[in-house]
């Protein structure tokens, strides 16, 4: 009997999935288990797989107005929970929950898909608004992850194609915008008589990994489960909210 090969790539629900539990470890650590470190450092992952299936999401669904139409109800939903998350109040304006920034990208990658026919010196000043853009109003709506979040949106639009110099873009693009742009805290690691500093934010780029080893199949699909990745964002966050208001 032929022995059954072991198939390491990953579907799109996988990625979900992934997604979700990465996102849990790093809210748990903000909200209820503050300084278990190892959970922020998974949470990393979970910004560029949910970046990914964005762009994914844009050029696969049916019906974009439906689309986004579920990010913007989602997007209302979420805000008082994450409110209570990350605030521990009803109103929490200086910080809005990441769906916002989603949908800001998915208006500068509609914006970009728009251009296509035109000259590439047009389609190449309008990518280069489109980031310009996306760092602003990142950072004046003040959008979870800001800038950094709607250009790691970008990222995984520019370089969408699976060419092979999509994958050292992608590489070098993330690794500027976690280790450079965002930077913040840093491990000290001792080699022998070498001391290195691991970015802690740096971690994201592992997120690669899974998101290489996806070949664009969509896994076991439902309704049900499609609204369920929805809701996870919203229920989770108001879980965590009142368990730390109660602490």
């Amino acid at each position: 009997m032929p022995q059954k090969k072991f198939n390491m790539e990953m579907t799109s629900m996988t990625l979900h999935i992934l997604a979700m539990l990465f996102m849990l470890c790093d809210h748990l650590w903000g909200t209820v288990v503050p300084g278990n470190d190892w959970l922020t450092c998974i949470g990393r992952l979970a910004f560029p797989i949910y970046a990914f299936m964005l762009v994914e999401g844009y050029f696969h669904t049916k019906n974009l107005k439906k689309y986004i139409c579920r990010l913007l109800l989602f997007a209302v939903l979420s805000e008082i929970p994450f409110n209570l998350a990350m605030g521990s109040r009803l109103l929490y304006p200086i910080h809005q929950n990441v769906l916002w920034s989603f949908l800001i990208s998915i208006g500068l990658i509609h914006w970009n898909e728009k251009t296509k026919t035109k000259k590439l010196w047009q389609r190449t000043v309008i990518g280069c608004l489109s980031v310009i853009i996306g760092y602003t109003v990142g950072l004046l709506t003040m959008v979870d992850f800001y800038h950094a979040g709607i250009l790691t949106v970008l990222v995984f639009y520019f370089f969408r194609a699976r060419k092979w110099w999509c994958y050292p873009g992608q590489l070098l693009c993330l690794w500027y915008i976690n280790v450079e742009l965002l930077g913040g805290f840093s491990y000290e690691v001792q080699l022998g008589d070498m001391t290195y500093f691991l970015s802690r934010q740096g971690l994201a780029l592992l997120a690669l990994i899974p998101i290489w080893l996806y070949r664009g199949k969509q896994g076991y699909h439902s309704k049900w489960l499609q609204y369920t990745y929805y809701a996870f964002y919203p229920l989770h966050l108001l879980i965590l909210g009142i368990i730390k208001f109660y602490l």
